[in-house]
């Protein structure tokens, strides 16, 4: 007879499988004559989205649940993943209807949404983030001459040995193509760099970051669980914590910029715009004051409105993740140094996984049945930098901000800038 955890193994290979059934981006794909039609005379987009294979992902479901048997945290864990990919599947069959937001919002929340201490909201950071970075001259916080400009070819040969440092035969092979709306896409596999894109040393940096060193990783980790390898894909459920580590990654190590931190806000505004009921020209006329270039304000709006409604009221919520993840993963970290426990901080790296599944992952690690991670990016090898700066933002965090912002705002009114590194 076998053990609930032999038959939980067998459940998550089921889901496993279910997953790789659900390509969420791949199905959400637009033609691009909708962006000539739409920029030339403002005619709304009417994709159309292939037909998906909804049954092999239930089925494989069903075959999960009879096995979960729904016994303590790593019983919760895959019935929380039979849950998520089911809404998954159920919301990829209802693309282009209301129903669509329905699903995206269980799966990714909404922008107005509270966190587990009942008052943050994304909403709130991405506004924060909005009136902070409004009128900064961004350009002029660089020092003279530290930004310069590489072609394609030279962004990939900078990225090629860090990939080779930190993977090495595994690491993904560098591709080039003008066949993508960004600059570069990243994958296990291979990364494509835009041919006509140009970059900086800072974009080797974040990409580094943020895709190589959290996705790539934790796919490579993921997939060498033996009993897990459902740690190895990604899906709807993992994601706000899959991205929310990849924007801490940036911030950690020093690769974010306000630039992209803008981005990331304009992104839950956007979405919220349409939850308000904007449709896709109210939420291009958004972007289009934000970026000043039609291609990326289109760009923007479409990745709002992908499977959703264009009359506005429906979005794919998805976008909103990076923000939300961000809170979740930064206050997850301070929690664990404060309470002595930052050894689970290196558990989120053993593949794809969401904060709530922590307990049932660490009761797998310490059973044998999860292996250490082998990929990790150097603040999360060594952890000493980052708990000296949890463990100080913690006490930070009780200093009420106004009263200092009080005093130096009287004392600094009448001192003069200096050097245009403000503007």
């Amino acid at each position: 007879m076998k053990t609930v955890r032999q038959k939980q193994i067998e459940a998550a290979g089921h889901l496993r499988v279910a997953t790789a059934s659900m390509k969420i981006l791949g199905s959400l794909i637009w033609d691009d004559s909708h962006k000539q039609t739409f920029l030339r005379n403002g005619k709304l987009p009417s994709p159309e989205y292939a037909p998906v294979d909804l049954e092999t992902c239930f089925e494989h479901v069903r075959d999960a649940r009879q096995r979960i048997e729904n016994k303590g945290v790593v019983g919760e864990w895959l019935s929380r993943m039979a849950d998520s990919i089911e809404t998954t599947a159920v919301m990829l069959g209802s693309r282009g209807t209301p129903d669509f937001f329905t699903q995206s919002a269980k799966l990714y929340g909404v922008p107005t949404e509270v966190l587990i201490d009942k008052k943050t909201r994304v909403i709130d950071l991405a506004n924060h983030m909005d009136e902070t970075l409004d009128g900064l001259d961004i350009e002029n916080l660089v020092i003279d001459g530290y930004e310069i400009w590489l072609t394609a070819d030279e962004f990939a040969e900078r990225l090629a040995p860090n990939l080779t440092e930190h993977f090495g035969d595994k690491a993904p092979r560098i591709e080039m193509t003008a066949e993508i709306p960004s600059k570069a896409l990243a994958g296990s596999r291979r990364i494509r760099v835009n041919s006509n894109a140009r970059f900086t040393p800072r974009d080797v940096h974040q990409l580094m970051q943020h895709e190589a060193l959290i996705h790539v990783a934790t796919t490579f980790n993921g997939k060498e669980q033996d009993n897990f390898s459902l740690l190895g894909r990604a899906h709807a459920r993992v994601t706000e914590i899959q991205e929310g580590l990849a924007v801490f990654a940036e911030i950690i190590s020093g690769a974010m910029d306000p630039r992209r931190f803008r981005r990331l806000s304009d992104r839950v505004l956007a979405i919220q715009l349409c939850i308000d009921g904007a449709d896709f020209k109210e939420v291009f006329d958004f972007y289009l004051e934000r970026v000043g270039d039609a291609d990326e304000a289109y760009d923007n709006t479409r990745r709002i409105f992908r499977g959703g409604v264009m009359s506005g009221g429906a979005p794919f919520t998805k976008d909103m993740v990076y923000l939300n993840g961000l809170l979740r993963v930064h206050n997850f970290m301070r929690t664990v140094v404060k309470l002595g426990r930052a050894d689970l901080i290196r558990l989120l790296f053993v593949g794809k996984l969401d904060l709530e599944d922590v307990p049932a992952l660490a009761t797998l690690a310490a059973e044998g049945l999860i292996e250490k991670p082998k990929y990790m990016p150097p603040w999360a090898k060594d952890l000493r930098f980052l708990v000296s700066y949890m463990s100080y933002s913690g006490f930070l965090n009780q200093v009420k901000m106004p009263g200092f912002q009080a005093y130096y705002e009287e004392a600094l009114a009448d001192v003069p800038k200096l050097w245009d590194v403000l503007g």
